[in-house]
């Protein structure tokens, strides 16, 4: 049984959505799912935008024998390499052995890596800014390397103005009937996800984002849907989603809003953290959430971080350094490039209170533009009655540092 979209005329989404993956790249918690989008043009000559992960091939397969209806299947072109997009790619060449195969030089590299077997005759190379006639339709390609692989690229279809733009503009979560940006609830629904997919699987890359966003900028006006390669397909309000994309790549944050990450062995340090967080709400502070670094997940933790401008590391001290779990935190937030941050600093210990001063050095040595804030609580295992007064006098400097 066939399980098809029409995204404008003659083009299909003929892609999978997959309940049954715990893990996307066996690392990031996906509960509500997450979609694998392939994409069918029929005309002229019939064009396969990228395939599917290998668990989804056998109703990809279903939905291009649909579409096709007995036609046989031109070109296909592959953006990115990835597995969860190109695994499929040698049962569609085993099912339709005619069709060629348009991807540029690395990426044709990638796929002898991965042990594709696919004829020199049938390979198309090409370069950026090349435009490719297939039958009534003119593609055309933008480079965008490190976006997240050196061999990403993104097609545009001249003909109908569909952006086939790889794992940019992708997202978590499956998409279960619906198909287009306006016909959810984004900002209720979608836009977790949406930066949760950014900022922990291209997040590091900001700058090559940057620069994918600057060259595609003459293009704009020329594009009528983009269609990523996970999540929804967008063909309103572009501006919307670009300024997000701004912001995340630029590490800017999109909110005034603190985030509390602790670390704690006995509730004493979580203690301190709830405290504080009360503090923040009575001042006044909108947009304050409080984590658990041990029992949630880092994709989450380093989603807030993204998208808020303040953030509170609290931590007991372990074997005289940083908590384990929160020191993974930092080395997290580090391998992902956060930065342009405000940081203020909760440790906690028994007899050797470390960890603050290592937070601090590791801020300070090893991420970029993380200015971390004067006040500084310190907890000699349990936070006494009497500090109070240092609770009150963070929770001020936060306040006042968010209106900076």
């Amino acid at each position: 049984m066939h399980i098809v979209r029409e995204v404008t005329d003659h083009l299909y989404w003929i892609g999978v959505n997959d309940h049954r993956l715990a893990l996307f790249e066996n690392i990031h918690p996906i509960p509500e799912g997450v979609s694998y989008n392939s994409y069918l043009l029929k005309g002229e000559k019939n064009v396969l935008f990228d395939t599917v992960d290998w668990e989804a091939c056998r109703q990809m397969m279903e939905n291009i024998e649909y579409v096709l209806d007995g036609e046989d299947l031109d070109y296909i072109v592959i953006n990115h390499w990835e597995p969860d997009h190109a695994a499929s790619l040698q049962v569609v060449l085993e099912a339709y052995p005619n069709a060629k195969i348009i991807g540029n030089q690395k990426g044709f590299q990638l796929a002898e890596q991965f042990g594709f077997k696919i004829d020199e005759d049938k390979k198309i190379v090409v370069n950026e800014g090349d435009v490719v006639e297939v039958g009534d339709h003119s593609l055309t390609f933008l480079f965008m390397p490190m976006v997240h692989w050196p061999e990403a690229m993104v097609t545009l279809d001249l003909t109908n103005g569909a952006l086939f733009s790889a794992d940019a503009f992708g997202s978590f979560k499956a998409l279960d009937g619906k198909l287009f940006n306006d016909e959810v609830d984004y900002d209720r629904e979608w836009i977790d996800e949406n930066r949760r997919y950014l900022t922990n699987i291209v997040g590091k890359y900001g700058p090559h984002i940057r620069k994918i966003l600057k060259k595609a900028a003459p293009l704009l006006d020329q594009i009528k849907f983009i269609c990523p390669l996970h999540g929804l397909v967008w063909r309103s309000d572009f501006g919307y989603l670009l300024d997000k994309y701004e912001h995340w790549a630029n590490y800017e944050p999109e909110q005034k809003g603190v985030v509390i990450c602790y670390a704690s062995m006995y509730g004493n340090t979580e203690q301190a953290a709830q405290a504080l967080a009360s503090k923040l709400c009575e001042l006044g502070v909108e947009n304050v959430e409080v984590f658990d670094v041990s029992n949630t997940h880092v994709s989450y933790l380093i989603s807030e971080v993204f998208k808020n401008s303040h953030l509170v590391l609290a931590s007991c001290t372990y074997n005289l350094g940083i908590f384990p779990v929160m020191k993974n935190f930092l080395e997290d937030m580090k391998a992902l490039n956060v930065q342009n941050r405000e940081v203020a600093v909760i440790e906690n210990g028994s007899w050797a209170i470390r960890s603050g001063d290592l937070i601090s050095e590791f801020l300070d040595d090893e991420m970029k533009q993380m200015t971390v804030l004067n006040d500084r609580i310190t907890i000699a295992s349990h936070l006494k009655e009497g500090q109070e007064e240092e609770l009150d006098e963070l929770a001020k400097t936060i306040k006042d540092s968010l209106r900076a």
